[in-house]
């Protein structure tokens, strides 16, 4: 199974539970099993949250969210046009008792692969991390998820 979803955004609390609704619902419709979706979702608003509260640009106050599943693979990318990463912010050294700093090191904990990024001329920050899926079904795999006969889909989703 192949399918995406691109989202654009408000920056404002919101628009969190919106994104992370959409991608446990596109999750189930495909069958992934439910604890990875559930870790994608918690890293996903952890991202989202992060272009909320940093995300402010000049030139929009919206940020993007896209999502792939390809296969056994799911790939999220969160991007605002804000200032951009300090380098600073990007070190491992927030303490645990933190009430701020905590999301990029819990998104990198949830995930297979984490990449973040400032995004070159345009400015803002990129936040891209994927993971390995598994199905619902072991004896089906990617695309028999589907639900039983009868249920209904998000209209939302964009199949490829």
């Amino acid at each position: 199974m192949s399918m995406w979803w691109c989202l654009r955004l408000r920056r404002e609390a919101a628009s969190v539970p919106l994104a992370r609704r959409l991608l446990l619902d596109s999750m189930d419709s495909a069958g992934v099993d439910s604890e990875v979706s559930f870790e994608l979702s918690i890293a996903l608003s952890e991202a989202c949250a992060n272009a909320v509260e940093h995300g402010r640009g000049e030139h929009s106050d919206a940020y993007c969210v896209t999502a792939y599943l390809d296969g056994d693979r799911c790939r999220i990318e969160v991007a605002d046009s804000g200032p951009g990463f300090r380098t600073s912010a990007l070190s491992p050294s927030v303490p645990l008792d933190s009430e701020n700093g905590r999301g990029l090191f819990l998104i990198e904990s949830l995930a297979d692969h984490v990449r973040v990024r400032n995004r070159p001329g345009r400015g803002g920050a990129v936040v891209t991390f994927d993971k390995t899926l598994k199905w619902q079904h072991a004896e089906g795999g990617p695309g028999s998820g589907a639900r039983a006969a009868g249920s209904e889909g998000s209209p939302l989703l964009a199949a490829g």
